[in-house]
């Protein structure tokens, strides 16, 4: 019926044939191969289909999704049932170019040579570095088209996938010998070859730059901080006799410091040590298995095997909150802890589903409304609104009173003070971002966002920390358009007529095929089914309380609106007059006065350490008159407790400079801590006496630790309870390699 010939279809079993990922959708699926011909396979002896060799490739793939596979195993039909269709693009151009893989296309080819000619090796000539290079390309493109939609890099959902990328790649640089950052070179290479389709590359050229620039010297920097834990680690287990690093130490490199585990098998060979693969292949096991009950507990694409899931199967709740904060409604689901019930009573926690409803539910970053739901028999209320699925929202509420029955009509009624407060912070929002792309630049996108009833909080990219007069001009242009009063504008329309009106989306956001757009006059227009004021005069003051950075590339606002404003500004005014009259001057003399102060106290902190030099200073003789001898050589190990760091190390020096041959240990304490500082003469270096190791016992005697170079080190400790126990292990430590 397609015009195959039936001898060139085959059909394979359930291993080679059959889609699923564990628990969820599944099904048959249908693939499409072509032969390229006897010159791409292997010549071995029955050479066909299936074969690893190159000769056939895959081209398309075709999912029948028809079943669910649920916890026990079983694969049941699903009501919708649909076709996942995916084709190879480079795949396709690959065989219509005629050129044995898709590295060597049009496409892909361009950025496969740049990395070879970075890593200075010859692609066809050796497996493994092909390999790197094709591994390389690969996850390049990818990162670049993720940070070209918005993505960025964290530890969690697609960012994760995103810093795994760029790390792998990195890692398979090192293979090649390329320790320099140069991912954002590749971007550029993919932008020049693909920017014509995609314009967002070209648009968002330099934010992709930055970003995968400070991302890849962020992990550069990891590398080597995991190789120094690393030899820590083998240091340790060589002192205690043993030869294999624990699988879960190498498994912590790999997952907390994406330290990869082929390096860490290579620096433990180096030290004629083995890594314990088994232990490391567990731990990676409990990770997966956390990933995947962190799935299921998120109904992973609609898994419906809970009482209360079925309970749900068919409901669905219209929200008409965005005109009105109150409307009669039907009862049409109740759950006390999580099961399904006929009734609520006075006293329980309730989850309520009803027919309609006036209350916004938590998403895009706005938190659910609160207020009553009352019926004639009782009255709950509700404290959080949250969605089931897309189609399904659930009221969370305390029965105050009464009792209210699946079944029963009631009244749904807003808090609407509290909407209100939230309303001028989510439209706040709005006119924050568009007031930060206007001062910062186009490269500033959301990447998450908190809308509550008490403070905003925004979350953008940026590269680096936003200075204050920056801040000020986000400030007057967001007042600028609150004085303006300016009409908030939310229209409903079709997702591709939003598109081409230019109204910016977020990425992550699952939109339908109907969207609401929200436009405020020429300053902002985006995508977002949040509840807003009817105006920009509504919101009041806008403050922004604090900016800073949470992740490579990502900054955070907060602020606050309306009477919050009011508040902090109050707040701060009451500081400012209370910080005056302790230090007796007006609240605007205060930054003179203060800096006067610190001045003075500045002079008065040097005079005492220079009184504390002094006086431990004129110890110098009695220290080095009581060192202990050993042949030609002196120790001196002795407290000078309530000197600093700088002064410890000077008075070190100064009884070192006192010594031909010999090692000072020196502790302080101060305010609880203690303080250590070793100093050993070159003689006694080059005998194997190492400042590093005699100061780093004494900090571990009193839970701390420390190091620096072999003439001179410096370490601290948690308890400078046992400062005089840790002087003592020092010195015999000394002791006892001199007397070797």
């Amino acid at each position: 019926t397609v015009g195959v010939p039936a001898e060139r279809v085959k059909r394979f079993g359930k291993p080679d044939n059959f889609w699923e990922i564990g628990i969820g959708p599944c099904g048959p699926c249908s693939e499409i191969h072509v032969d390229r011909g006897e010159e791409f396979g292997c010549g071995k002896p029955g050479c066909e289909l299936g074969c690893d060799c190159d000769r056939f490739m895959e081209i398309w793939n075709l999912v029948f999704i028809q079943f669910h596979h649920d916890e026990e195993g079983n694969y049941r039909p699903l009501e919708r049932k649909g076709i996942d269709t995916g084709m190879g693009l480079e795949r396709i151009a690959a065989v219509m170019q005629g050129v044995p893989t898709v590295f060597e296309g049009d496409l892909l080819g361009p950025v496969a040579r740049a990395v070879a000619e970075t890593g200075g090796v010859t692609l066809g000539k050796s497996r493994e570095q092909d390999v790197s290079v094709r591994i390389i390309t690969d996850h390049a493109r990818a990162a670049t088209f993720l940070l070209a939609d918005g993505v960025l890099p964290t530890n969690e959902a697609r960012g994760y996938v995103l810093r795994r990328l760029i790390r792998r790649a990195v890692r398979h640089a090192r293979l090649l010998g390329i320790t320099r950052p140069f991912l954002a070179d590749l971007a550029d290479v993919i932008a020049s070859v693909m920017g014509d389709v995609y314009p967002e590359l070209v648009e968002r050229q330099e934010h992709i730059r930055k970003t995968v620039s400070t991302e890849e010297e962020r992990f550069l920097g990891r590398l080597d901080q995991g190789t120094s834990m690393l030899q820590d680690i083998i240091a340790t287990l060589r002192q205690k006799g043993k030869a294999v690093v624990p699988g879960e130490d190498a498994f912590r490199l790999y997952d907390t410091y994406g330290f990869p585990i082929e390096l860490t098998r290579e620096i433990a060979e180096e030290s004629g040590m083995t890594v314990d693969d088994e232990g490391f292949a567990v731990a990676m096991e409990e990770q997966r298995e956390r990933a995947r009950a962190a799935r299921r507990d998120l109904g992973y694409m609609g898994d419906l095997s809970t009482a209360k899931a079925q309970a749900l199967s068919g409901l669905s709740t219209r929200f008409v909150g965005y005109k009105r904060t109150s409307a009669n409604a039907m009862v049409l689901a109740l759950f006390v802890d999580g099961e399904p019930v006929s009734q609520a009573s006075s006293g329980q926690d309730v989850e309520i589903v009803l027919d309609n409803t006036t209350f916004y539910a938590e998403g895009g970053g706005q938190v659910g409304d609160s207020g009553i739901i009352a019926g004639r028999a009782g009255k709950a209320e509700v404290f959080a609104t949250v969605r089931a699925s897309d189609a399904i929202i659930i009221h969370r509420a305390t029965m105050e009173d009464g009792s209210i029955a699946v079944g029963d009509i009631v009244e749904a009624e807003v808090d609407m003070d509290r909407r209100l407060a939230i309303a001028r912070n989510h439209t706040a929002t709005h006119l924050l971002h568009a007031a930060l792309r206007s001062v910062l630049g186009d490269h500033v996108f959301q990447a998450g966002s908190l809308v509550a009833d008490d403070k905003l909080r925004f979350d953008f990219s940026h590269h680096s920390a936003v200075r204050e007069e920056e801040l000020r001009q986000v400030e007057d242009l967001v007042l600028g358009w609150v004085l303006a009063d300016l009409d908030v504008q939310p229209v409903e329309m079709s997702l591709e007529e939003a598109r081409a009106t230019g109204a910016m989306a977020l990425f992550g956001e699952k939109y339908g095929e109907r969207v609401r757009v929200v436009k405020i006059a020429d300053c902002s227009h985006e995508l977002c089914g949040g509840t807003h004021v009817l105006r920009t005069g509504q919101i009041g003051l806008v403050k922004i309380v604090s900016e800073g950075a949470v992740a490579a590339g990502i900054r955070r606002i907060e602020a606050v609106t309306g009477r919050k404003a009011l508040d902090y500004v109050r707040m701060q005014q009451s500081t400012l007059e209370a910080a005056a009259r302790i230090v007796r001057s007006r609240p605007e003399e205060l930054p003179e006065k203060v800096e006067k102060l610190a001045s003075e106290l500045k002079a008065r902190e040097k005079e005492i350490e220079l009184l504390k030099m002094q006086v431990a200073a004129s110890h110098i003789e009695t220290l080095v008159d009581n060192a202990t001898h050993i042949g030609n050589s002196k120790i001196v190990v002795a407290r000078a407790d309530g000197l600093d760091a700088a002064a410890l190390r000077e008075l070190a020096d100064k009884v070192r400079s006192r010594l031909a041959s010999g090692a000072v240990v020196l502790g302080s304490r101060t305010d609880g801590k203690a303080l250590f500082v070793a100093m050993v003469t070159k003689d006694l270096i080059d005998r194997g006496l190492r400042a590093g190791d005699i100061v780093g016992t004494a900090a571990r005697a009193t839970g701390g630790g420390g190091g620096g170079r072999p003439d001179m080190a410096q370490a601290g400790g948690k308890d400078a309870a046992k400062m005089q126990e840790a002087l003592a292990q020092a010195k015999v430590q000394i002791e006892r390699m001199l007397l070797q």
